[in-house]
C-alpha cells in the first residue's frame, strides 16, 4: 500500500512507511532514543503488536490503519498531554473530508454515545472515536524523557479501516463493513493534512484553549449521565466539560464537581461495562 503525506504537511513532517510492523508506537520511540529529531510519521496497514491503554493489545487485521507521530519537544507531559485532543480532532477531520456521509447523523436506540447531534462521529474522553456509537479508533499517546532532556511524545492512532476487532466487551465498527470505501492509505494522507493543521493551532500547548473548545463540540455525552471508572473504582454523574489541562470533569448526584484525569468513560447502560 503505498503512504503519502498530504500537501499540507509534506516538507513539515517525514514519513515511515512500513509493509508489517510490530508498533508504530514502538517503532517511534526506539527512532527517538537514537537520536531521531522528530516530526516524523510512522504509519502501516497491517500492525502485528499494537497495544491500547494499560498495555492491552489493540488489534490491527490487515487492512486497517496504525499511525504513529512523533514530537520531540521541550515540554512537560502534563503539557505534551494535550496531544491526544489533536489526535482526535485530527481524525475527526480527516474522516469527514473523505466520507462526507459521516457528518449526517443516524439515531440508533440504546447505542453508547451520547451527544450525537453532530454527526455520526463523535470523540469520546480521553482517546476513542464513535462512529453511530461504536468504537472506530483508539488514540494511545507515550512518552519518554531522552539523554538529552528533551521529551519524546508519540500519539499513536489505530482506526478499524477495513475490518472491526471481534470478541470485545463494547461495540466496534469499521468503515468498509459499514459500506464507506476508504483505504489507509487514503485516510492516512487526510488524516496527515489534517494533523498539520490542527498541530498549528495546538502550538506546542499555547493554544490548548482553542483545541478545548473544538473538542467539545465534537465531544460524546456532554450534559448526559456517564461513568468513570478509575481502577477499581467508578465515579458517576452528569459529564460537565474538560478543564483546561483536559481532565474530565463530572458533577455527582450530591452536587460536588470531580475532575479525573486518567479513567474510562461508559454511557447509559453500558456504565457497568469494562471497556
Amino acid at each position: 500500500m503505498d503512504f503519502a503525506l498530504g500537501p499540507a504537511a509534506e516538507g513539515h513532517y517525514r514519513l515511515h512507511a512500513f509493509p508489517e510492523i510490530g508498533s508504530t508506537n514502538a517503532a517511534a520511540l526506539a527512532a527517538a532514543r537514537d537520536g531521531d529529531p522528530g516530526r516524523a510519521w510512522f504509519v502501516t496497514a497491517h500492525q502485528t503488536a499494537g497495544r491500547g491503554r494499560r498495555g492491552r493489545r489493540w488489534q490491527t487485521p490487515a487492512g486497517n490503519l496504525a499511525a504513529s507521530v512523533l514530537l520531540v519537544v521541550d515540554l512537560e507531559p502534563a503539557a505534551a498531554a494535550g496531544l491526544g485532543f489533536v489526535a482526535g480532532l485530527a481524525l475527526d477531520e480527516a474522516l469527514r473530508r473523505t466520507a462526507p456521509s459521516l457528518a449526517v447523523h443516524i439515531a440508533l436506540d440504546g447505542a453508547e454515545g451520547g451527544g450525537m447531534a453532530g454527526g455520526r462521529l463523535r470523540l469520546k474522553w480521553p482517546n476513542d472515536l464513535l462512529l453511530d456509537g461504536k468504537k472506530l479508533a483508539g488514540i494511545l499517546l507515550e512518552g519518554e524523557r531522552l539523554a538529552s532532556g528533551r521529551f519524546a511524545i508519540v500519539s499513536g492512532i489505530g482506526v478499524n479501516v477495513a475490518a472491526a476487532p471481534a470478541n470485545l466487551p463494547y461495540p466496534a465498527a469499521s468503515l468498509n463493513q459499514l459500506g464507506i470505501p476508504i483505504d489507509a492509505a487514503l485516510l492516512f494522507r487526510a488524516l496527515s493534512e489534517a494533523w498539520a493543521r490542527v498541530e498549528k493551532v495546538w502550538d506546542l500547548g499555547r493554544g490548548f484553549p482553542a483545541i478545548r473548545g473544538l473538542w467539545l463540540d465534537r465531544a460524546a455525552g456532554v450534559g448526559e449521565r456517564v461513568t468513570v471508572r478509575i481502577g477499581e473504582a467508578t465515579v458517576s454523574g452528569v459529564f460537565e466539560t474538560i478543564d483546561d489541562t483536559g481532565r474530565i470533569v463530572i458533577q455527582e448526584a450530591n452536587g460536588c464537581r470531580r475532575s479525573i484525569a486518567a479513567g474510562e468513560v461508559h454511557f447509559g447502560a453500558l456504565a457497568t461495562v469494562r471497556a
